[in-house]
């Protein structure tokens, strides 16, 4: 659930530790953060409140590994705690997301946003070790990124039983098997995956990516994890619809690998339907099982 804190509580833990906040402006927030933009001394920030740190410590580690002039990871200023939850204060990138972007202004951008997903494809992983998810000190969770996907069917991680009614057990054993049978496709790759690029975690200023923001399910595999996420996404926003058509007319490299993109595209959906039950989130979770039906109908039986 997302902190509903008081201006008042977090002002006075924040000029504590930070000096004066002279200014305070709406931002769209996350799904679990509380997100406000300040001003610190004549500059511009961003001031994020979870309930715990480890992502803002990971979006730290990210900065201090990853960023670049080419990959624009906001520095991130501050770490602390506030009435039991965790707050971040990292420096506010210019632009604005690709989710806010009208359809008009994706086709200027849509390419700048293919090169970034190639730089964080090709960057250093000197310092890390594992593959999957990985934590604030760079080691991922699992000893192969095919463990990773295949982790999605652990029951000891994964209880799909106790979400019947609202997934049908048959479904998710016959999209596990799919999953299983595409595996093989899938490379032993290992490189830097964002995990959840192309929307509202990368910012333009309608001709330069500004910011690439939010690197809390970031990963140590296949590049390809990233492109998948927006093909999964297309009918679901017009941001990944313009950038999935760049990379059909641009990127034959990543086309060609059909069998490993829908395998992907069904690990992120089944993710995506876990979460939702969780949370009881039936509309999405519905919208998330169609999705994988209409990936899962193009394979081959």
């Amino acid at each position: 659930m997302k902190p509903k804190l008081s201006h008042q509580t977090i002002t006075s833990v924040v000029q504590r530790d930070l000096g004066p906040i002279s200014a305070w402006t709406p931002v769209s927030e996350g799904e679990e953060s509380q997100v406000f933009g300040i001003r610190l001394a004549n500059e511009d920030f961003i001031l994020r409140i979870n309930r715990q740190a480890e992502s803002f410590h990971k979006d730290a580690f990210c900065y201090r590994h990853f960023a670049s002039a080419s990959l624009p990871i906001p520095h991130i200023l501050s770490i602390g705690e506030v009435d039991g939850h965790a707050y971040c204060v990292s420096r506010r990138a210019a632009g604005r997301t690709l989710q806010d972007l009208s359809p008009a202004e994706l086709p200027p951008v849509v390419s700048r946003v293919d090169d970034v997903m190639r730089v964080i494809a090709s960057t250093s992983l000197e310092g890390t070790a594992g593959f999957g998810t990985f934590d604030a000190n760079g080691t991922g969770s699992h000893g192969s990124w095919h463990d990773f996907l295949a982790v999605i069917a652990d029951p000891g991680l994964y209880d799909w039983a106790k979400h019947e009614p609202a997934v049908d057990r048959r479904w998710v054993e016959s999209r596990l098997r799919l999953l299983t049978d595409l595996l093989p496709s899938c490379p032993e790759s290992r490189r830097l995956v964002h995990g959840d690029f192309g929307s509202n975690n990368v910012l333009t200023d309608g001709l330069a990516i500004t910011g690439v923001i939010d690197w809390s399910e970031a990963l140590f595999g296949d590049p390809l994890y990233d492109v998948a996420n927006i093909f999964f996404w297309r009918p679901w926003l017009a941001c990944m619809e313009a950038q999935t058509r760049y990379v059909e007319q641009h990127r034959p490299d990543v086309t060609d690998s059909i069998q490993t993109l829908r395998c992907y595209q069904l690990r992120i959906g089944l993710q995506q339907i876990f979460e939702c039950a969780e949370a009881e989130d039936l509309a999405d979770l519905r919208w998330a099982m169609a999705r994988c039906d209409t990936i899962a109908a193009d394979l081959p039986v």
